[in-house]
Parts: structure tokens; C-alpha cells; sequence
């Protein structure tokens, strides 16, 4: 039987963090500010599935936050692609299939309605903060163009998953009307 690891190593006591290819960084880099930003988004979206009774969007859900540990990953490893074009058009044919289902929009809507439409409301913020820590990160050090065009559309798909369970779940849309 193998021994079980300890949680903490002490190694990042101070202030430093090593990414998956062993080169350690300050932990205020922006490699890991983006890490840390896509870690919350996929917590978020757990939170978003612990109540979900719908079984099929459920595991839709578990599958982009797989896909955001792959994500992360390509992150941790600095240099290596692990999004492809095929996480894109997945994420894109999801947008299409629920859309397809809503009312067109004809204003603007405020964040809100049952809780899991609010949380991911509140994800698809999250998710543009990760996109601009990835692009802040871009400025700095080569990343994957796809990542980037991943996480826009997955803003997209969070918004129209927000709408799909309001509507679901029988709360109207709060119009934004200055």
C-alpha cells in the first residue's frame, strides 16, 4: 500500500508556487492569477450543479468543468495546447441548442432569478474575468489562441444556461430599462 501524500509541503511558504513543469514563480504571477480565476469559475459552476435535477444538463455542466481542468492544466504547464478546436464546437453546439429554445432577447436583462440561473449569472462574470486574466497573461507569455476563443464563447454559453433554467424554472426576466 502506498503512503498516503500530505496536503501541505511547506514549499510555498514564501510566496512562491511551482507550476506542473517544476519552475517555480511568485505566487502573484500572472500565470497564477489566471489559474486561481479559472479555479474559482469551475468552483462556481460546482455549486451551480449541486442542486440541478436535470440530469442531462448536469453532466453538460460537469463537462465544462472538466474541460476547465484541462484548462488549468494547459495553464500549469506553460507552453503545451490541450484546448482544441473540438472544446470550442462543443461549447458553440451547446449555445445553439439551448438558444434556440429562448424568447428572443429584446433588452437587456439583470442578473438574477432562481438561484442556480443567478449563480450562473454570476459564473459567466467570472468567466469574462478569467478570459481577461488569460489575455493579461497573452500580453506576457505565449498562450493558446483557442483558450482564449473558448472562454469567450463559454461566457456566452453561461449566459444562455442562466436564461434556459430561469425559463425552466418558471422566473421572468428582469428587463433593463434605464
Amino acid at each position: 500500500m502506498t503512503k498516503k501524500s500530505r496536503i501541505y509541503t511547506r514549499t510555498g511558504d514564501r510566496g512562491s508556487s511551482g507550476l506542473a513543469n517544476g519552475e517555480r514563480r511568485s505566487k502573484t504571477d500572472q500565470r497564477f492569477v489566471a489559474m486561481g480565476a479559472l479555479d474559482e469559475l469551475n468552483a462556481v459552476l460546482g455549486v451551480v450543479c449541486s442542486p440541478l435535477s436535470d440530469p442531462i444538463l448536469k453532466q453538460q455542466i460537469e463537462s465544462i468543468q472538466k474541460q476547465l481542468f484541462i484548462a488549468g492544466a494547459e495553464l500549469a504547464l506553460a507552453k503545451e495546447t490541450h484546448i482544441m478546436e473540438e472544446h470550442l464546437l462543443a461549447v458553440e453546439k451547446m449555445i445553439d441548442h439551448y438558444d434556440a429554445a429562448l424568447p428572443r432577447m429584446t433588452h437587456f436583462i439583470l442578473p438574477g432569478g432562481s438561484v442556480a440561473g443567478a449563480t450562473l449569472h454570476h459564473a459567466r462574470s467570472l468567466c469574462r474575468r478569467v478570459e481577461c486574466e488569460v489575455l493579461h497573461l497573452a500580453r506576457q507569455e505565449e498562450v493558446n489562441s483557442l483558450l482564449l476563443r473558448y472562454l469567450n464563447r463559454l461566457s456566452d454559453l453561461l449566459f444562455v444556461l442562466a436564461r434556459h433554467l430561469n425559463r425552466q424554472q418558471g422566473e421572468p426576466e428582469t428587463k433593463w430599462i434605464p
